[in-house]
């Protein structure tokens, strides 16, 4: 199986990289700012990394997909000062036109593949259900992918794509904190699990890392 996976750089993006690696499979990361000799270069939300992308990887299968970049801006916002536009504008980009822009670079490699799959790491604080309070923007943002994916899988069932959303649980990264419940390699353990799992029958799917349906 060949993955590429956004964002592996670091947090739980790496610790799919490594786990996918580990067990001898192909796999592609990506990275925002510069190329290494493990990290192909992509900033999710810019139109000319991604046609870079695109051309780098012409001609190269990929069964998954895995939509992990993603940014978190609003902590510590108040409701009554914060909020900026600007700060809405960077977080849509990244996490929901991004992830967009993503799929529509890498669909002409993931039609090369036999069982097309497409993972988006989503969250539970885009559940209208959870809904948390505070964190307007992150929420929206992950409340919108959801729908994304959705919606793609709709479109693309026709051609025997499987697409799912993911919860990665409350992980311990720069994002989560260090009190969160569950480490990166325990998230990413699930996470594989999951999209071992995520097939034609299940695409549509919002689960938890664990495997438990969300309410959407």
């Amino acid at each position: 199986m060949t993955t590429l996976i956004t964002g592996a750089n670091r947090g739980i993006g790496k610790a799919l990289f490594d786990g996918y690696s580990a067990r001898g499979e192909t796999t592609f990361g990506t990275r925002r700012d510069t190329e290494d000799r493990a990290m192909l270069q992509l900033d999710v939300t810019d139109a000319a990394s991604q046609c870079a992308l695109a051309t780098r990887m012409e001609g190269q299968a990929v069964d998954l997909l895995i939509c992990n970049a993603g940014v978190n801006f609003d902590k510590g916002q108040k409701l009554e000062s914060g909020y900026p536009s600007a700060m809405w504008e960077a977080t849509f980009a990244a996490n929901v036109t991004g992830v967009f822009m993503t799929i529509q670079s890498m669909l002409a490699n993931l039609r090369l593949s036999d069982a097309p799959k497409i993972a988006i790491i989503g969250s539970q604080m885009g559940s209208q259900t959870f809904a948390p309070g505070g964190g307007y923007i992150y929420c929206a943002s992950k409340a919108a992918v959801l729908n994304l994916g959705r919606n793609l899988s709709v479109d693309l069932a026709p051609e025997g794509f499987a697409v799912g959303v993911s919860h990665p649980g409350w992980v311990r990264t720069d994002m989560g904190g260090g009190h969160a419940d569950i480490s990166m390699a325990e998230s990413a353990t699930g996470l594989m699990a999951r999209f071992d799992a995520l097939s034609v029958e299940t695409t549509g799917c919002f689960e938890t890392w664990d495997g438990r349906p969300h309410p959407y």
